[in-house]
């Protein structure tokens, strides 16, 4: 009974692991080779004082727009789930963030925090985080294994009031997200001055990655109704100066319902590969910095070994001034002290310390020296011999403090930091380059490979 239980978590396993995509598997391989613990490129970059950001593992989409303008139920469509509550009424009072896991599951507030941290900021919006939530659902359908919605509240305008600064929380999230959704509802609120104002505002930084849509088009009426709705949008939106309408686009989509026929072309298709667009570029990014973060890991490990090498260097030529110094400043006290001794000992135990030649030796040398120094006064004598002490005592302190070391790495730190580097240009480098062409042989053919 055991072995059938173990043969079908096996199967279910490899049914998993067959089922996960090649962006999905570029894009988890390449947040591993960041994050992991042990030799990831983060934990690298940290040894030589760089900041890496690992890539995310999924495309964050972000949908907005007037309330009951579709975005629940395009999102129920996508994931082919009823995940979402749907309805004519503001159903969706806060941010909720739906993802694909192992299991089906909500959480709310700080558990939806805890799982995206990159989103953690937004606690510091007063009020907020009491309105987060989280919905992880098993689906793989078309591409939501690499994407997490954000579903935002419905927005009117009037005497409405939010618990929190919805305009400024959307604006912040604009900033994280990789594509902008924004459904305009043709039932009336379309027109929504906060909706505007927040696309615009948003369109100043991120027009490229903002998409209009006229939503739920099966019920707007006919062609020439639907021309009307779209022109009164495109209208609205020329008179703000900050968006750029050349060149419009707004694709007429709906919910497909084989029980509700219509006549009207659904491109609803052409959200989906907005969002197959937005992933492709997310791979190639994550790849392209991969990269770029391995040669500045390399740059910053070869120079910081270059620098090291330079520092011993400078080093042993300061401890050899220093030395030199140190040397020249013990030296004046003892021809001082050799000076005095001259002086006072006799030439008859000069010969028996020294020898006869040893005598004649050091007083053909020094016997100049002694006869200045005994031409002058006591007290000139008191002020040489001074003056020479304290000129000892200059020599050392400039010995001791002007050629001072600097700290150099220990050998283990050495070779440390070289297989670190060895790792990035060797392991990382083959990684990421299998990667790419693993993403390359997905869109191409082995033929146009090889040539």
């Amino acid at each position: 009974m055991s072995g059938r239980v173990k043969n079908r978590s096996a199967a279910n396993a490899e049914a998993l692991a067959g089922a996960v995509s090649c962006d999905e598997r570029i894009l988890r391989d390449c947040h591993q080779l960041y994050a992991d613990p042990d030799s990831g490129l983060i934990k690298v970059a940290e040894s030589v004082g760089l900041k890496l950001l690992a890539p995310r593992k999924k495309i964050t989409v972000m949908l907005m727009g007037n309330h009951s303008a579709g975005k629940s139920s395009f999102i129920n469509w996508y994931v082919e789930e009823h995940i979402q509550r749907t309805g004519v009424a503001i159903e969706t009072q806060g941010f909720s963030f739906i993802t694909s896991g192992r299991k089906r599951e909500s959480l709310t507030g700080n558990a939806t925090l805890h799982l995206y941290p990159h989103f953690k900021p937004l606690q510091e919006f007063k009020g907020v985080s009491e309105y987060l939530s989280t919905e992880i659902c098993t689906s793989r359908q078309k591409r939501f294994s690499l994407v997490t919605f954000v579903d935002s509240p419905g927005l009117v305008d009037g005497d409405m009031k939010y618990p929190f600064d919805v305009d400024e929380v959307l604006l912040w999230l604009g900033d994280l997200c990789d594509l902008i959704l924004v459904f305009f509802d043709p039932m009336g609120q379309a027109l929504c001055k906060r909706t505007l104002n927040i696309v615009e505002s948003l369109n100043e930084k991120h027009g490229d990655r903002l998409h209009f849509y006229l939503s739920k088009a099966d019920e707007a009426g006919g062609e020439s109704d639907r021309q009307r709705v779209m022109m009164q949008i495109v209208q609205e939106l020329c008179k703000r100066p900050g968006l750029n309408t050349c060149g419009f686009d707004m694709p007429t989509i709906y919910i497909p319902n084989p029980n509700k026929p219509s006549r009207c072309v659904n491109q609803i298709e052409e959200v989906c590969r907005a969002i197959e667009k937005t992933i492709n570029h997310t791979v190639q990014n994550a790849l392209n910095s991969l990269e770029k973060d391995c040669e500045l890991i390399s740059e910053a490990v070869t120079d910081t070994l270059n620098n090291d090498r330079q520092t011993a260097v400078e080093n042993r030529r300061a401890r050899c001034k220093s030395c030199f110094l140190t040397l020249l400043g013990f030296s004046v006290p003892m021809a001082l002290m050799v000076l005095l001794v001259l002086g006072i000992l006799s030439k008859e135990l000069l010969d028996v310390a020294l020898g006869q030649e040893g005598t004649q030796v050091l007083s053909l040398y020094l016997n100049p020296i002694v006869k200045i120094f005994e031409s002058l006064s006591m007290e000139q004598q008191l002020y040489s011999c001074g003056g020479l002490i304290i000129l000892s005592f200059l020599l050392l302190i400039v010995a001791r403090y002007s050629f001072r070391t600097r700290p150099t790495m220990s050998g283990k730190q050495k070779r440390q930091l070289q297989e670190k580097l060895e790792y990035v240009q060797e392991v990382v480098k083959n990684k990421k380059k299998l990667l790419y062409e693993e993403y390359l042989r997905q869109s191409v053919s082995d033929q146009d490979m090889d040539a």
